[in-house]
């Protein structure tokens, strides 16, 4: 098999959760320039979707749009390519006594048991076909969880690295990879907004805001966060062929964040 052909994914069935915005929409740019046949889920369709005909609205962290969705992906058959996106965080800050038990409900629905529900609706044909390829994102708080705002979301994603590598283990003697994505800082639109109004707030430049940032982190040595395309382009190896016997890994891209040995 050829660089090339190792490198596409014509005509793979693929679904991407969380697809409209930030790391999701370059996702799906990249995973279409491939060749995937992608298929696209989002709470709301974008006003003027270019591809209407592969969107499906649901609300992955109810159960009720998990079987929506899965009900509609499940008509055209298995899946070669699960990618579950889809995550975020909404605690208000304050530490751990301002999150509430339906806050500490809302970030396990959404990171956790979202990719959960829909892993056990549409695997199992996958594991009937005998092949396919599942990947999470995680993040890198399941090992640096900042608590001040987003520690049930750290906590939600430390457990779906756990259940990613158990449900890998499981996978892999029926011929399906199950893998780990884990960002740090990404430079999205939403990220360049949020800058904007650190330094709006401080009277200080959109620089001094970034290395503010930076310097909560404990420092980014690549100097800046990861670009949507570098998300996007790691995950366009980790669902070909290229990628045919890493399983049940975890890859961190973050720009150096979390301190290593």
């Amino acid at each position: 098999m050829s660089t090339t052909e190792r490198d596409r994914l014509d005509g793979r069935r693929t679904l991407v959760t969380g697809g409209t915005r930030g790391s999701g929409q370059a996702v799906v740019a990249r995973l279409r320039e491939l060749g995937a046949d992608v298929w696209v889920s989002a709470r709301t369709m974008p006003a003027g979707y270019e591809r209407p005909d592969r969107f499906v609205e649901a609300d992955t962290s109810t159960p009720e749009g998990t079987d929506t969705l899965a009900r509609r992906i499940a008509e055209g058959g298995a899946l070669d390519i699960l990618v579950h996106v889809v995550g975020g965080s909404t605690t208000p800050p304050g530490g751990f006594a301002a999150a509430t038990d339906e806050q500490w409900l809302t970030e396990i629905n959404l990171n956790l048991l979202g990719a959960v529900r829909l892993d056990r609706a549409l695997l199992p044909a996958m594991v009937e076909a005998g092949s396919g390829v599942v990947l999470h994102f995680g993040s890198i708080q399941r090992q640096m969880p900042l608590h001040e705002a987003t520690l049930p979301y750290a906590a939600a994603k430390g457990a779906l690295r756990t259940y990613s590598k158990g449900l890998a283990n499981e996978l892999a003697p029926h011929g399906i990879r199950v893998n780990t994505i884990s960002p740090g800082g990404i430079e999205t639109e939403g990220y360049e907004d949020f800058l904007g109004k650190l330094a709006e707030a401080s009277g200080g430049t959109r620089e001094e805001a970034e290395q503010g940032v930076h310097a909560a982190l404990g420092g980014v040595p690549l100097g800046r966060f990861a670009r949507t395309e570098e998300i996007a382009d790691l995950v366009g190896f980790l669902v070909s062929d290229r990628a045919s016997s890493i399983v049940g890994a975890e890859y961190v891209i973050d720009g150096g964040t979390v301190p290593t040995v």
